[in-house]
């Protein structure tokens, strides 16, 4: 079973149930906060691999919800210059296991990768768990 670090927002439901899956499956979970993480673009980018720059953002955030931020008319400096200052356009979860790293939980992709206990399980496990209720509160300013 494979050691997981896994960068979430605290308190967020859909990362609570990603962790329970993964736990699930017998893989260690070290939970971090990616909201204050000292993020520097070097470190930030190996999460992304060879995704299209519109793959690495949160389509969940307010700023993209609302338009302020475009994540199709962006080039990889600017989406990465963006989630250094307001971190929380990040695509959540980011996931390392040893030198290999990840953005997003999609379940195919994880089984493949370290395996679920069930496999692939159905349904919708990225984006706001909460759609329909009430936002989850601000993090915590520290």
């Amino acid at each position: 079973m494979a050691d997981v670090i896994f960068f979430e927002k605290p308190g967020c439901a859909g990362n609570n149930r990603q962790k329970a899956l993964l736990a699930e499956a017998g893989h260690t979970v070290q939970a971090r906060d990616l909201l204050s993480e000292p993020w520097t673009a070097d470190r930030l980018r190996p999460f992304f691999g060879d995704r299209p720059v519109a793959e690495w953002f949160n389509r969940s955030a307010p700023a993209v919800k609302s338009g302020e931020v475009d994540p199709d008319a962006l080039d990889e400096a600017a989406a990465l210059a963006l989630m250094l200052k307001t971190p929380l356009l990040i695509r959540r979860p980011l996931m390392q296991v040893g030198d290999r790293r990840d953005c997003g939980f999609e379940a195919e992709r994880v089984d493949a990768w370290i395996g679920l206990a069930a496999g692939a399980p159905e349904g919708k496990l990225e984006g706001c768990a909460r759609a329909g209720m009430p936002p989850c509160p601000p993090p915590a300013k520290g």
